[in-house]
């Protein structure tokens, strides 16, 4: 074969060869257009670009939480006034025979004794502004100077107002008080008792078929908005709505709840229970990542393309939270964060004002007031994001699984109790009254947030921050 014969076919060979790699390379989606996954990494949980009604992007949210925020939370979250939850598991279901209880061991939730209970928790008095304020000199004092106070800081707000208005003003306040919450607080109810969050981690305790199923269908198709849909599967229902027809607070709501969702399936997923003991008396189990489990939750495939905008849902609740965090910043602040153990107490302290600067560092908050602006309109979709919120609370008391239901108890109220924060008109009043500069007032007279809501605020907080962080873990593995 001639020398011009030989190189006219390695060309064409060459050509050939050139053509079969960028072939290749096409099907695999290495030319694909951004959208929410990155396909040419063949990982469905490759987000990125901007999140849906927010203004930063998911790449920022990721190196922000796993570097900064997630280390702080982790080392907050084990001391004694976070890892002690006050909350009621007796209550029976109010919508359906309560017939489905998980008989399964790691459903159980361990009680608490007593003894290990740090002492300024049980004698704690949640109707002052902060568990150590009765322990104070001022407390105990029958000065006027509190009184004295309270009465210059309703005259700084509005001095035009009449005695009658005083009077009704106080007629209101209770009403209002309890108008302000989104979920239903009931840590003061009979029944209610501490548990100790950190020897009943959230994981998968094999709580799952019908009876699970039921409580997310009913928190979606009784409390999103959106068109009504008759099928009884939640795969099919959540597909059907349809976010470019709402409006925005009808959207907001539904990524609240799909973010939630997202969040405790990525726990379950992390904390899957890979092997247990055999032993009845001695129910031990071994817990870490199920990337199969992940999978099954949330790629294209299993989800009908939905997986990867549910997880793109996470962010938004996450920068829901984390703006509340930052617009009650001066008000955690002056919380003592008593247990009766000083030197904790102050460590507490330090790494709570370390952790909020954290927090306001951040550059593209969520703004908040985008949402219930439009006058009247907008007053009935705050009436009934209240409404469903707190029917979301009721919802949990369904759940058959009494570990699961501790930890969706917590996660709503912390999420309830950072609604409470963005549209509080009273925490408003208080900022815009400069109310945070005046120390020496000990107990803030208009807002006010018992322990058990700061404890879930930060709690629901550090779910979201570890489901971020989880999802980290399992792109490097799908990687």
């Amino acid at each position: 074969m001639s020398a011009k014969h030989l190189i006219r076919n390695g060309a064409w060979y060459l050509a050939l060869t050139l053509c079969f790699i960028l072939w290749i390379r096409h099907c695999s989606g290495y030319f694909n257009t951004p959208d929410d996954f990155d396909k040419s990494k063949n990982c469905f949980c490759e987000l990125k670009g901007s999140i849906n009604d927010c203004s930063c992007t998911v790449d920022t949210v990721d190196h922000f939480n796993n570097i900064k925020i997630y280390p702080r939370l982790k080392s907050l979250l084990v001391k004694n006034f976070f890892r002690f939850y006050k909350v009621n598991l007796k209550n029976s279901c109010p919508f359906w025979p309560d017939d489905s209880k998980c008989a399964m061991r790691f459903c159980q939730v361990q009680n608490c004794d007593e003894q290990h209970i740090p002492k300024g928790l049980i004698e704690e008095n949640e109707n002052t502004n902060s568990a150590a304020f009765k322990y104070t000199k001022e407390a105990q004092s029958s000065s006027c100077s509190e009184a004295e106070d309270y009465n210059s800081v309703l005259s700084y707000l509005d001095t035009s107002l009449s005695d009658q208005a005083h009077r009704e003003f106080e007629r209101w306040a209770k009403h209002d008080e309890a108008e302000e919450d989104f979920c239903i607080l009931e840590h003061q109810n009979k029944g209610s008792q501490y548990v100790d969050l950190l020897i009943n981690p959230e994981r998968y305790t094999g709580y799952r078929g019908e009876s699970a199923h039921r409580i997310w269908r009913s928190i979606y198709m009784e409390n999103c908005f959106g068109r009504k849909n008759e099928s009884k599967s939640l795969s099919d229902f959540i597909p059907h709505l349809d976010l470019n027809d709402m409006c925005l607070e009808q959207r907001a709501f539904y990524r609240i709840i799909s973010g939630l969702h997202s969040s405790i399936n990525i726990h379950l997923s992390a904390k899957y229970l890979l092997s247990e003991s055999k032993d009845f008396l001695d129910p031990q189990g071994i817990w870490g990542p199920n990337v199969e489990e992940f999978k099954r939750r949330f790629s294209p495939e299993t989800t009908n393309n939905e997986g990867p905008h549910w997880l793109r849902n996470l962010y938004f609740i996450y920068l829901v939270e984390l703006r509340a965090l930052a617009k009650a910043a001066p008000y955690l602040r002056r919380e003592e964060y008593y247990t009766g153990i000083a030197e904790e107490d102050e460590e507490v302290k330090l790494a709570i004002n370390d952790l909020l600067s954290v927090v306001e560092s951040f550059s593209s908050h969520f703004n908040e007031n985008v949402l219930f602006s439009n006058g009247v309109a907008s007053l009935k979709f705050k009436n009934e994001y209240k409404e469903k919120f707190r029917n979301i609370s009721r919802i949990m008391d369904c759940v058959g699984c009494d570990k699961c239901r501790l930890w969706g108890k917590l996660q709503t109220q912390g999420l309830g109790t950072a609604l409470k924060i963005l549209y509080s008109e009273k925490l408003n009043v208080a900022t815009e009254s400069g109310l945070w500069e005046r120390p020496h007032i000990e107990e803030n007279p208009i807002f006010k947030l018992t322990r058990t809501e700061i404890v879930a605020l930060f709690n629901a907080f550090g779910r979201l921050s570890t489901s971020i962080f989880e999802m980290e873990n399992f792109r490097k593995v799908l990687r």
